[in-house]
């Protein structure tokens, strides 16, 4: 959607201009080996939400990973204070969606699905349902407990920014939005 705005020149209303779209926030890449992405059981462990946690200095570990396909996350960080050490993103207010320079976490939800064979982080329109939803990441499996989710081709960590300073906000990122 874009924004059409009347410019005056000597005192004459011009013809609109269209207003530039995407965020007044850069996306900046980040070192993915400090983060991972992890379906975190909600409860008795029925449905699971996506947690991100981040490695932020070597003075103690933040997570382990276990196994393969899929891979088991022990999240140490729920045993200490981490403050300084660790950051835990576990809701849209740590992370949303962005493809290109379009910041989507209005438009779309992030959510963890149990298909049965594996565990998806899909991205699921909110508004307009006629939108595609997107498949972010997997575990590779299923199992109970807390699981690491790899990215599929195309998608990437990255920090949110204002001009050069870093944010506590990371997206979801692609560049363009992945063929159907």
């Amino acid at each position: 959607m874009s924004i059409a705005a009347g410019l005056t020149v000597c005192g004459v209303l011009a013809a609109p201009v269209a207003l530039a779209q995407g965020s007044v926030f850069q996306a900046v890449p980040v070192d993915e080996a400090n983060f991972i992405l992890v379906s975190a059981p909600i409860g008795q462990g029925e449905r699971s939400q996506l947690n991100i946690y981040e490695q932020r200095t070597s003075k103690r570990p933040c997570f382990s990973v276990s196994g393969s396909a899929p891979a088991m996350v022990d999240p140490l960080l729920s045993t200490f204070d981490f403050t300084g050490i660790c950051s835990r993103y576990i809701d849209g207010n740590g992370y949303s969606l962005r493809i290109g320079g379009d910041d989507l976490g209005t438009r779309y939800r992030l959510t963890v699905v149990n298909t049965g064979s594996d565990m998806e982080l899909l991205a699921a329109p909110t508004r307009d349902r006629s939108q595609p939803t997107m498949l972010v990441a997997r575990s590779g499996g299923v199992a109970s407990g807390f699981l690491k989710l790899s990215f599929e081709p195309g998608w990437s960590l990255r920090r949110r920014a204002y001009g050069k300073k870093g944010l506590g906000h990371l997206y979801i990122y692609r560049d363009t939005a992945p063929q159907s």
